[in-house]
Formats: structure tokens, sequence, C-alpha cells
């Protein structure tokens, strides 16, 4: 992989179009489209440590147009873009700890978590109790109550109803309309095995949860078309898929990890490959 172009370079060259697109900060810009992206996934699959890999997957994250979902890292990401998965694991829970990151587990159907910075998490918090104010919702202080006495204190993926209204009641009186007040903006999901558990939950995520399975599915179909169920890397992340708002790195990434998918170096470049079922 020598010779390959700076990415920093790619950049600058891109010009000003390209540097507004990456100045915006509110979630749910604009998708910006495969062609004008100026980075190699082949130049950039691995990464020191997990830091570095969230910071870079984060800026990576595709704009996707009327979503409201802030950017988010899957763990099988992290998985493919590190060697030592001890690593990740332990590199994940010290940031945890340290309530720099939140993960969160999806309703796939699958064992799959999603990573968030928690300053994104909070922006999303913050947008949605503004939303509900100005449509004149009542009880919008348990928002306030939700991220300064729960998320703060709660670095769990779930958390049960007892402790959830016992943290909640550090701001004030807690009713059942604040649950479900909770509940019906996305921000907790009753666990289907145990009513009285919670997820912390992603708001808005349901569409993108959904084409990230077929994204996942419409990937691997593509590569076992091919003779040897192979492409090369440089190839396969130009290809645009159907089916998924999720770009083609973005599934790439997820799959290595998860490892339905396997690389190798040729003298040729980095191939991809379905791995044996």
């Amino acid at each position: 992989m020598k010779n390959i172009t700076n990415p920093e370079t790619s950049v600058a060259a891109a010009g000003g179009k390209k540097r507004r697109r990456e100045e915006e900060e509110e979630v749910g810009g604009s998708h910006a489209a495969n062609e004008d992206e100026c980075f190699s996934l082949q130049d950039e699959l691995t990464f020191s440590d997990t830091s570095v890999a969230l910071r870079m997957m984060r800026a990576q994250f595709p704009r996707i147009d009327q979503a409201s979902v802030p950017p988010f890292i899957l763990q099988s990401q992290l998985y493919s873009s590190l060697n030592d998965r001890t690593q990740v694991d332990r590199e994940l829970e010290r940031l945890r700890r340290d309530k720099a990151v939140r993960v969160f587990k999806l309703n796939t159907g699958q064992d799959d978590h999603a990573i968030i910075f928690l300053d994104d998490y909070l922006y999303q918090v913050d947008r949605i109790a503004k939303r509900m104010e100005e449509n004149k919702q009542s009880d919008t202080d348990i928002f306030k109550w939700f991220k300064e006495h729960v998320l703060d204190s709660k670095l769990e993926p779930s958390i049960a109803h007892h402790e959830l209204c016992s943290l909640l009641a550090l701001g004030g009186k807690v009713k059942d309309a604040h649950i479900t007040l909770l509940i019906n903006a996305g921000l907790l999901t009753r666990q289907l095995i145990d009513p009285d558990m919670y997820w912390f939950a992603i708001p808005s995520i349901g569409k993108l949860w959904k084409a990230l399975l077929q994204g996942r599915k419409e990937l691997l179909s593509l590569l076992k078309r091919k003779r040897h169920k192979e492409m090369f890397l440089a190839e396969l992340e130009k290809r645009r898929l159907r089916y998924s708002p999720l770009d083609m790195r973005f599934h790439i990434r997820d799959l290595i990890g998860s490892g339905h998918l396997k690389t190798f170096q040729t003298t040729s470049g980095l191939v991809v490959r379905v791995s044996n079922d």
C-alpha cells in the first residue's frame, strides 16, 4: 500500500465545497455522495488505538438526508479496525467509564452494539426537549432530569425501572407520564424478556438499523455472485448500495469486523472475500 495519496492533501485539493460539508456540525446534514469522498478505505482500514478509530469513523459517518440520528460506530467496525479485539474491548470500556462514549444495544435481532460520543447523544436529547417545548408538550423537565441524573450516573446499556425512577426523582416528583414521554421520544425501550428493564435507545434509529440489515444482505449477495466471491477493495468501495443510505465503506467495515468478510493483500491491492460459512 505504498504511494497512496495523503488523505489531508486530497481533502485540501477537493476545494471549498468539501471543506464546507465537513464543517457542518448539525446532525443530519446533507448526505455525502460516494464520488465526493476523498479518502480510500484501504488507506484507513486499520488504526493504532480505539480512540483514534472512533474519531475517524465518526468523521466519516455518512450524512443522510432527513435523518436526525447522531453519528454512530458499530462495535463490529471497531473490531475490523484494530488487530486485537481484547484491546478494543478494554479501551472501549475505559472510554465508557470516562463518559466519553455510550454503548447501545441495537434491536436488529443480532448482537449489534452502536457507540456514540456522549456529547453527540446529549445534543440529541437537547434537540428533542426543544422540539417538545416548541410543541407545547408538558413535563419537559424530565429531559433535564434524564441528562443530569440518569445518563450521568448510569453508564450501562440498560436500566431497571426502580433505578430509573430513583434517579429521576433526584430532579423532582416522577410520574408515569414522564416514563412514557421518554419512551415516546425514543430514549428508552422496554426489554421484551423483562418489562421492568429498559434499554437506553437512540432516537429515530429504526429506519437505519433496518437499512443496516438490508445493506449487509445486499453487499454479501454482490460478492457471492463473483466467481471467487471476492473483489478488490478499491473497486468494491466505489459501488453504490440500492437499499441502504449507509455507504459501502460503512458496511464493509461492519462485515469484516463481524467475520462475514475477510481481507488479504495481493501485489495488485487489498482483496475482500466472503468468509467460508
